[in-house]
């Protein structure tokens, strides 16, 4: 009886690790498409319609 109950209890524990890694996993590449978006959205080298944006320095009015 004794082995029954450690069997199941292993069994939950192990199906609870692979949910665990499971959800783990899958935050883990949502946190890196939002941190390539961020990334992608947030880089002031390039205007929107893709030309480089040399600011302000070096023109004259």
């Amino acid at each position: 009886m004794a082995d029954d109950n450690d069997k199941s209890a292993k069994q939950v524990r192990a199906s609870r690790d692979d949910r665990l890694k499971s959800a783990l996993r899958e935050n883990l590449k949502r946190r890196k498409v939002q941190a390539r978006e961020r990334a992608a959205t947030s880089d002031p080298s390039q205007n929107d319609d893709g030309s480089l944006d040399e600011g302000t320095a070096g023109k004259t009015d």
